[in-house]
């Protein structure tokens, strides 16, 4: 294995305080070693940034195969980087070649894989297909740290995938954001920087004050009267429900078609549902900001990498634990305390932890 590529593309791309927490994996697990002849497969959707994770587990001596889920975007060029560089990259398509100890997976892509210590599920996507598993599952995206990326991150992106598809002018516009959770909070938050006028369309008992504060209006899902009207008037649309099909109702999908508005999906799944053609949305349906050369920047996404490659340590440490595991709280803590003292993005972070 030679990695002086990889080393070399991160050094030109990245500053360590835009990775904080897997800059500070790499320091301390290369003198430790702590996962020493441990095969991991880790499935976390390959991108530039992506590599600084997987820096991270070499450092600490795992035998690293890269897992490349089915249905998620990639880059091809870093795939081509990591072969070149003597690091398998496996399909989610593939039955299991050799024994793994740990697959780091994402979305369940790699469900079929039975490692020999347990699991640690990045999305909540993933959940539901490991709620019934004998493994350990430990669940990073459970705890504060993932609202960085949900938050900050997702809503983010959106906007800077919208700007490169040329649409850029939200001012009094209307965005109507279908879901409250972490993700329709970071969309709300980046729209109303963009003065844009956002419409959450949602479950009343979800809403909460901070949602109630950003958005312009507060629409009930059920009402579907109501959301046809809304999106009548939407320069735009974007799920964020986290749920397939969530916007399958027969009337929300007329109303779609009769629409002008620009549709998006920022979600796993296809959310608009099978009678909404697929060239009808932005990017195929696929999450839009998976057409970017980097979906979510690293100084949004590291600590929730860093928290996905923790949860190994974590299966190690308690070996009698099954099922869904949340991250404990002093753990979240001190990869916060990493991303607060050495990272950029101190002001923007407490709030989204508050």
């Amino acid at each position: 294995m030679d990695v002086t590529r990889i080393d070399a593309l991160i050094a030109a791309t990245y500053r360590p305080a835009d990775y904080p927490v897997c800059h500070a994996q790499a320091r301390e697990w290369s003198a430790l070693r702590p996962l020493e002849n441990l095969t991991v497969l880790d499935a976390t959707p390959i991108f530039r940034n992506t590599l600084v994770k997987h820096r991270a587990l070499l450092a600490a001596g795992a035998r690293l195969i890269v897992g490349r889920a089915t249905g998620f975007p990639c880059d091809d060029g870093i795939v081509r980087l990591l072969r070149d560089s003597g690091i398998p990259v496996v399909a989610s398509t593939e039955e299991p070649t050799e024994p793994v100890d740990v697959v780091l997976d994402c979305a369940a892509s790699f469900i079929h894989w039975t490692p020999r210590v347990g699991v640690v599920e990045l999305t909540r996507s993933g959940v539901p297909k490991y709620a019934d598993s004998d493994a350990a599952v430990f669940v990073a995206d459970s705890g504060r740290i993932k609202r960085i990326e949900t938050c900050l991150g997702t809503g983010e992106s959106y906007f800077r995938a919208m700007k490169a598809l040329g649409h850029s002018a939200w001012k009094d516009r209307t965005l109507v954001i279908f879901g409250s959770g972490k993700v329709g909070l970071g969309l709300l938050t980046y729209a109303r920087q963009a003065q844009a006028r956002p419409v959450v369309v949602t479950q009343p008992n979800t809403v909460t004050d901070k949602v109630r504060e950003l958005a312009a209006a507060v629409i009930d899902c059920t009402d579907t009267a109501a959301v046809a009207a809304a999106i009548a008037e939407a320069y735009a649309v974007v799920t964020a429900t986290g749920v397939a099909g969530a916007l399958a109702d027969p009337l929300i999908t007329a109303a779609l078609l009769r629409s002008d508005a620009l549709l998006a999906n920022m979600g796993v799944e296809d959310e608009y549902g099978e009678a909404l053609p697929a060239d009808r949305v932005l990017n195929g349906k696929r999450t839009l900001n998976f057409q970017l050369d980097e979906p979510t920047h690293l100084k949004y996404i590291d600590a929730t990498l860093g928290l996905h490659n923790e949860g190994i340590l974590y299966l190690l440490r308690h070996p009698a634990e099954r099922g869904l595991i949340e991250p404990p709280a002093d753990l979240e803590e001190r990869l916060l305390d990493i991303t607060r003292r050495q990272g950029c993005i101190g002001t923007e972070l407490e709030t989204v932890l508050q």
